[in-house]
């Protein structure tokens, strides 16, 4: 893991509350990021976090598509490049045959790095408050904030990047409404070839082969440390292969994915196996004076959907860009300034369009009903179709799509 050693833990403060523009609690991507953007503005901003350094968890892992867009325009492209691995074809297999080739940039880096990198991004290391928020009191104007440490901040907007940590959140009336308990789970892991050789493709996505088995697929993209690979899969959490999974990755992954065998050879696992459960959900109780949620602290994703990135990176822009700097510019923060974010519609289409994919994503994996299992024939039918016409005429695609933008 790396971090930026100039993001440090500021003076001690003294016994006045130190008044700000903006104070985001929560420094994962999402609060790093904004205080970042804030900051970079010119903006009075204070990251609050229990951790100087973030730790090393299995979150987002692979950044692509149109994610890149949203940090170039944010101004983060160069600091993702320099922490992470670039790759920009991926081979897309199903039962052991080629599906076909997805092209365009990509990178893989853990968490850790890619927060390390949106810190490393805030003009003034001080910004950044190692502790942990114990009380907020909002109103209107300005808000009052109480740390664990004793330390008291005064700020004109807070931003709640708690993740699904809500136990702050709850104490301010917001509550979370489960939607779909364990909707998904995830595993990522580290793997490579006994014999040290490298595997004979950049990067590959291999998807289920059986609805009864709930897999949806295996991505394996490069990484610093090796060949990561995300796992994700739509079965019941407390399921026994879920154990297999943590204690005999390889042969576990083989028998729920037998198709995979040619491209990987003899491999083995060289790190921990980490999982994750996901439930979808949403708050409620949200739209309140002084403060805003942004990221998993509003709503949370499906991560074989790979839609939580773009949403979060949405709300980062929409708030950070075009909200919050002209509330700043205005006397008063109430919950109709607020109300102008979470009605934003870029901001509701990518709330709605990440829900979407999370339930369409669970149907075409696990749905056993004629209706889906004819649906999903056609899926991979015509992703092959369109590959091998591709393969034909080169260029033919990216006309066709250029037409239709048109």
């Amino acid at each position: 893991m790396t971090a930026d050693q100039s993001v440090t833990e500021p003076a001690a403060a003294t016994g006045a509350a130190t008044m700000l523009d903006v104070a985001i609690v929560g420094g994962g991507l999402a609060g790093s990021l904004a205080a970042a953007v804030l900051a970079r503005a010119g903006h009075r901003v204070a990251l609050i976090d229990k951790r100087a350094v973030y730790p090393d968890e299995f979150r987002v892992e692979k950044i692509g598509g149109h994610q890149l867009e949203m940090f170039r325009k944010l101004g983060f492209i160069g600091g993702l490049e320099s922490v992470a691995c670039p790759y920009d074809r991926v081979l897309n297999i199903r039962e052991g045959k080629l599906v076909d080739v997805s092209v365009g940039q990509a990178y893989g880096l853990p968490y850790a790095d890619l927060v390390a990198m949106a810190r490393g991004q805030i003009p003034q290391p001080s910004s950044l408050i190692v502790d942990e928020v114990a009380a907020i009191s909002c109103s209107d104007d300005v808000q009052q904030l109480e740390l664990a440490s004793g330390r008291r901040l005064k700020a004109r907007l807070v931003v709640l990047a708690t993740g699904m940590a809500g136990a702050l959140g709850y104490k301010l009336g917001i509550k979370r409404r489960v939607l779909a308990a364990g909707h998904s789970v995830s595993f990522g892991f580290t793997i490579a070839r006994r014999d040290g050789t490298p595997f004979d493709f950049n990067a590959l996505t291999c998807y289920g082969e059986r609805t009864a088995d709930g897999v949806d697929y295996l991505s394996l993209f490069p990484v610093r440390a090796g060949m990561r690979a995300n796992l994700f899969m739509f079965r019941d959490p407390a399921d026994p292969v879920m154990r297999d999974l943590r204690r005999d990755t390889e042969a576990t992954l083989l028998r729920l994915l037998p198709g995979l065998r040619p491209y990987l050879g003899d491999f083995h696992v060289t790190d921990r196996v980490r999982n994750w459960v996901m439930d979808l959900s949403v708050v409620e109780g949200h739209l309140q004076d002084g403060v805003v949620l942004i990221g998993d602290a509003f709503q949370t994703n499906c991560p074989a959907a790979g839609t939580g990135v773009a949403r979060l990176l949405v709300d980062v822009e929409r708030l950070c860009t075009e909200y919050a700097p002209r509330w700043l510019m205005t006397a008063g923060m109430s919950k109709e300034n607020i109300s102008e974010f979470y009605s934003d519609r870029d901001k509701v289409a990518a709330d709605q369009q990440s829900l979407k994919m999370a339930r369409f994503r669970q149907a075409l994996t696990s749905r056993d009903d004629i209706g889906w299992d004819v649906r999903r024939r056609l899926h991979f039918l015509r992703r092959n179709f369109t590959h091998r016409v591709d393969q034909m005429r080169p260029g033919w695609l990216a006309q066709v799509r250029s037409a239709l933008r048109a």
